[in-house]
């Protein structure tokens, strides 16, 4: 769970070890099989009056919560490296961190002003 996890990673040999374990697995190219498993639960969607059609049905997928967090730090590290090296175009701001609302106003007035 989370806050086992939050409460491990305050521990900073803990923390160590743990990045020290990612980055083997990014070296040797390698993700463990336990963090490509997964657990779904079905969960029935209230006020339904037949449960014999599969929208009436909610499904939640559990991963690993270690495997959850190393794929964010790796997601961020790709992201901040791509945002470094200019691969991205100016213009693309969905899903970017460290973009606002404002830096979308000036890539659209820089558009229309050199449309």
């Amino acid at each position: 769970m989370w806050q086992h996890l939050k409460t491990i990673l305050k521990q900073d040999t803990c923390l160590t070890q743990i990045i020290n374990i990612v980055n083997a697995y990014i070296h040797l190219e390698h993700w463990p099989s336990h963090f490509k498993q997964s657990s779904t639960i079905i969960i029935p969607k209230p006020n339904k009056q037949t449960y014999d059609n599969p929208k009436s049905f909610c499904s939640i997928v559990l991963l690993n919560t270690l495997g959850k967090l190393i794929e964010k730090v790796i997601a961020d590290r790709l992201q901040f490296h791509v945002v470094k090296n200019d691969f991205i175009h100016h213009s693309q701001l969905g899903d970017l961190k460290f973009k606002l609302t404002s830096d979308a106003g000036v890539a659209l007035t820089h558009a229309i002003y050199s449309g």
